[in-house]
């Protein structure tokens, strides 16, 4: 999983900090293009979700994000999720300022949970260039990631850095590189099948067995996927 750090502005410790989260291709289940079509017919709109941001974990980039602060800043970030402005852009610009004209989602739910995963859902905006750009992503099955953009400072600690109190969310953007596994993000209103959904348990509990700290965090999806398998 690589990590993108842009240096903004250029003094002190002051970054501006990115991270992002990878979801799974959906095509071995269901044809993507099929749901994204059915999402819009019915609703008009394409919305996403899972996980976002994950705290007091070490990432894969070698950074940690205290609680305390990661939900101070989900809580500051409601507001643009009121106002209908939590805006974000493809890839990561240089800047902390989120552009219109390359605005191709919202989020519009955030929350931090009590195992410390932060989950939520994004509109694709799907009717401006950037955001039919992420919609054909999405129904060609393209692993899309989730990359929080923020604007702070870091400590280092050893072989890992804390991001420190000053820290300020700005947005999260749609990326191409991962940094938190097990997380993953799929359309509103995907429907899987029973054989699909046996398969898509079996495909996962193979990936979280490969680190088994992620697999003991992750154990409840998979009870919950055996909940709907009893059904």
């Amino acid at each position: 999983m690589s990590h993108l750090l842009r240096s903004w502005p250029e003094r002190d410790n002051n970054v501006v900090i990115v991270e992002a989260n990878k979801a799974p291709r959906l095509s071995k289940f269901t044809d993507p293009a099929d749901v994204v079509k059915e999402s819009i017919e019915k609703t008009g709109r394409l919305i996403l979700r899972g996980v976002m941001q994950r705290a007091d974990a070490l990432n894969q980039n070698g950074r940690v994000y205290p609680r305390s602060i990661l939900g101070r800043e989900v809580r500051n970030y409601q507001k643009f999720i009121i106002e209908h402005r939590a805006l974000a852009e493809l890839d990561h610009p240089d800047t902390s300022v989120v552009e219109l004209k390359n605005a191709c989602l919202n989020v519009i739910e955030l929350d931090l949970l009590e195992n410390g995963d932060v989950i939520g859902a994004i509109e694709v905006l799907w009717r401006i260039p950037s955001g039919q750009i992420l919609r054909g992503l999405v129904e060609h099955g393209i692993k899309i990631g989730i990359s929080s953009r923020g604007v702070g400072s870091t400590t280092q600690h050893g072989d890992y850095v804390t991001v420190c109190d000053d820290f300020q969310l700005v947005c999260f953007d749609a990326v191409s590189e991962p940094s938190t596994s097990g997380a993953f993000m799929l359309p509103e209103g995907l429907k899987l099948k029973q054989d699909e959904l046996t398969e898509f348990k079996r495909v996962y509990q193979r990936f979280t067995s490969v680190d088994a700290r992620e697999e003991r965090r992750d154990s409840r999806l998979v009870h919950m996927l055996d909940e709907i398998l009893q059904k």
